[in-house]
């Protein structure tokens, strides 16, 4: 562990794997997270690298070439998928590498190629797989640190890893672990199961917003943003501490709502968003990832 000044792990592992000598991995695992009546297909899907030199930090990125050729007659390209899975992989030794993956069907855009063939892969198919990538979004190494992690949908994926090191690996730590996920409705809770195992520790708080079923103040759909709001007074005594972590991780488009939602709730606590959030920023305590 490192102090609150230096957060950055001193070996990032970094394209051990790349286009053009990409790995072989075999998948071993693939299971539905979301309902079977919900309009959405989300799938945890676990890869075995036990023969490989990869090796990833919980943050970081895996690469995913998808077979086959583009209506230009050349390959497909790369796609990059959040690791859900902490470092030392879901199997606990290293040896696998997990994706949460979101089979993309959404009218006027085409079927998506790389979640498509993902999602409809079998156990014992192989996905040529490259990287790790990402040195800006990994887990601080900072002993007792708070976590503030934001996601919408997937963006969920690397925030699993986080909180199965912290609540697996690094079991006597003591910081506070805040997660902020919204989704269509309660069809599309992923991991719903494994937080329910975090509930026992007091650190852990878990804020859903369901904007098909909830409505905010003003009436309208409930949106992580306005969770945000109603929890501006935490939120933002725990943000003025050097210790804490905002992580925000999910489609593009959440990211103008959770700006707003935070600047909202900033002022409501007598806070200047703009040179707060310049802080955050000059002191490596924020962290974005969208897509």
């Amino acid at each position: 562990m490192t102090n609150a000044t230096n957060t950055m792990p001193l070996d990032i592992p970094s394209n051990i794997y790349k286009p053009k000598t990409p790995y072989e991995a075999t998948i071993i695992e693939t299971r539905r997270l979301t309902a079977e009546d919900s309009a959405n297909e989300v799938r945890h899907i676990v890869l075995d690298i036990a023969d490989s030199e990869f090796r990833y930090l919980d943050g970081q990125s895996v690469g995913v070439l998808p077979p086959g050729e583009g209506a230009n007659g050349k390959p497909h390209k790369l796609r990059l998928y959040s690791i859900a899975s902490p470092g030392y992989g879901d199997d606990g030794e290293g040896k696998t590498v997990t994706v949460c993956v979101k089979r993309a069907l959404d009218p006027p855009h085409p079927p998506g190629v790389c979640s498509g063939f993902l999602c409809n892969a079998k156990v014992g198919d192989k996905v040529n797989i490259t990287g790790p990538v990402g040195k800006s979004f990994l887990l601080p190494e900072v002993e007792n640190c708070n976590l503030i992690m934001i996601a919408t949908g997937t963006g969920i994926a690397p925030f699993r890893a986080f909180l199965k090191t912290r609540y697996e690996k690094r079991t006597n730590e003591t910081g506070q672990s805040w997660v902020f996920f919204g989704a269509q409705t309660t069809k599309d809770f992923l991991y719903e199961e494994e937080y329910a195992t975090y509930e026992k520790h007091d650190g852990f708080h878990f804020v859903p917003a369901w904007s098909r079923m909830q409505q905010n103040k003003d009436g309208g759909r409930m949106y992580v943003q306005h969770r945000l709001e109603e929890h501006a007074e935490t939120l933002f005594n725990l943000l003025k501490d050097e210790k804490t972590y905002i992580f925000m991780c999910g489609l593009r488009g959440m990211e103008p709502g959770v700006m707003e939602g935070l600047q909202k709730a900033a002022e409501s606590q007598g806070i200047n968003w703009e040179e707060f959030h310049a802080k955050l920023k000059e002191e490596k305590r924020w962290h974005v990832e969208v897509y």
